[in-house]
């Protein structure tokens, strides 16, 4: 079938990505500024011992990094005492853990091992504008109860984790409703504008001190304590000895104050993350650093790369695997209807979920984001090559019958090229979609352009932001543009524009 070859020849445009060497230790930090700091610092000091360093930067949240720990997807990352018992241990009693050393402990069963604290307790806080507060007098979070009417804005793993939002307001009897949630980043904007009365913060938050905000006592001490500490796999020790000890200088070298200074030179000063780390580790280790910064041109090409690499091999597997379901649907009535169900189905599970789903399966990086964008990309072929086949008029079936053609000769002269308008309607809006749905999978260390957006994002650069999303935009035109010059192609002129007619 032409089709098929075509959906061949995309996958042998981009080779998969090359595995990483088994000497390569890998760093993990979530999605907020203060975490890929923390990265980027253990990036440097481990580059000192000799062994060669990646840094996944912008991993998502707390699940993503632990998943990808245990699978060995990573090796090291920066973490908090109380998400550890609260969220990650939250089955096993980790709430109830007295000290450092039962939670070392409980980590140990797991492969995993923890420095002491770093210096800091990054704990979480509630706040509101300062006017606001001190109009409505609200100096603690038990007073929230007497303005039920108030509007939250939480980020979105504060909202699911068990230290977070409901656990919050049934400790203290919190009437409120309109609760609405954000990215962390995003939250600030909001509060700022007013859209929103309180928000969740980081203690060692730099917005904290640039936008004057008041933070609530926490009278009722429902929020544990949440040092700073780095979970690293136990067989690191065994792997890279040399990378360990490094790690151990920054017990109690961070203090909040310094911490804050170094998140307020990225997210007030503009600065990058790898450069505010470098200048640390220089004055506060005597280790020395280099550092290199990308030119625009540099980044453009390797979101490129990377981008062109999840849609070519998830779209042309999935043109190669829904080409044959579409056919079956259409010959076998029954067993098309399951098909179609299935794949609707996959189609109605939100992208993000299905991204994160892959995880625990393939791990982090291209591997799940791949997996994920052809599972999105199967219902608009299947659905479009079933509409096409079915759609043909009995009498022209009779006819190829009627001239002695079996059931493949049908299909291969008289079937495909008939629905191959549909069937390229179908695999243009799995591409257009596919390209766009890429971006999310910077969330799980895919990179593309969804790496400089999120950065963006966080980091209120619209540059950044635009860096991204203008090269999305152009690349899902680009690639419905080749598909437009694949149909020229394929399809009898004949038939172009019946199927132009019905398909676009």
């Amino acid at each position: 079938m032409r089709i098929a070859g075509v959906a061949l020849s995309l996958l042998m445009l981009v080779a998969p990505a090359t595995a990483e060497s088994s000497e390569t230790v890998t760093v993990g930090s979530k999605g907020f500024t203060e975490s890929v700091v923390l990265g980027e610092i253990l990036g440097h000091l481990t580059k000192q011992t000799g062994v060669t360093v990646a840094h996944r930067a912008g991993l998502g949240g707390t699940r993503v990094l632990w998943s990808a720990l245990l699978a060995g997807e990573i090796d090291l990352y920066p973490d908090y005492t109380g998400t550890i018992t609260h969220e990650i241990l939250a089955n096993e009693g980790g709430p109830g853990l007295a000290d450092e050393a039962a939670i070392k402990s409980a980590l140990a069963a797991h492969g995993v091992g923890m420095t002491a604290s770093l210096g800091f307790n990054n704990t979480y806080a509630m706040g509101m504008r300062t006017q606001r507060a001190a109009a409505l007098g609200i100096t603690t979070i038990s007073d929230l109860r007497a303005h039920p009417d108030l509007a939250f804005g939480f980020s979105n793993e504060f909202i699911d984790r068990g230290d977070g939002w409901r656990s919050l307001r049934d400790r203290y009897g919190l009437p409120q409703t309109d609760v609405t949630g954000l990215d962390h980043d995003l939250a600030y904007r909001g509060l700022e504008a007013g859209d929103i009365d309180l928000i969740d913060l980081y203690a060692t938050d730099a917005e904290i001190a640039y936008y004057g905000l008041a933070t609530l006592a926490d009278d009722l001490g429902h929020f544990p304590i949440y040092n700073a500490v780095i979970l690293y796999r136990l067989d690191l020790a065994e792997r890279a000895p040399a990378v360990v000890r490094p790690i151990a200088r920054l017990e109690g070298l961070i203090d909040e104050t310094a911490m804050a200074g170094l998140n307020a030179r990225v997210k007030i000063d503009g600065e990058s993350e790898t450069v505010v780390a470098a200048d640390f580790v220089s004055q506060s280790l005597g280790v020395v650093a280099e550092t290199h910064e990308q030119r625009l041109i540099e980044r453009l090409w390797r979101t490129t790369l990377d981008h062109l690499t999840l849609v070519a091999i998830s779209l042309g597997a999935a043109i190669v695997v829904a080409l044959p379901l579409g056919i079956l649907a259409a010959r076998r009535a029954r067993l098309g209807q399951i098909v179609l169900g299935v794949t609707a189905v996959v189609q109605t599970i939100p992208s993000l979920a299905l991204f994160v789903f892959m995880i625990p399966l393939l791990g982090i990086g291209g591997p799940p984001a791949i997996a994920a964008l052809f599972l999105y990309s199967l219902l608009p072929i299947v659905r479009n090559t079933h509409a096409g086949l079915t759609g043909i008029a009995a009498d022209i079936i009779e006819s190829a019958d009627a001239v002695g053609l079996d059931r493949a000769a049908r299909l291969r002269l008289i079937e495909l090229p008939l629905a191959a308008p549909a069937i390229l309607a179908g695999i243009k809006t799995a591409a257009v979609i596919n390209v766009g749905t890429a971006t999310l999978g910077a969330l799980i260390g895919a990179g593309g352009y969804g790496q400089p957006i999120l950065t963006g994002i966080r980091l209120d650069d619209v540059g950044l932001i635009l860096e991204g999303a203008i090269p999305a935009a152009l690349l899902a035109l680009a690639v419905q543009g080749l598909f437009e010059l694949v149909e020229r192609g394929i399809v009898p002129a004949g038939l172009r524009a019946g199927g132009e007619t019905g398909g676009r």
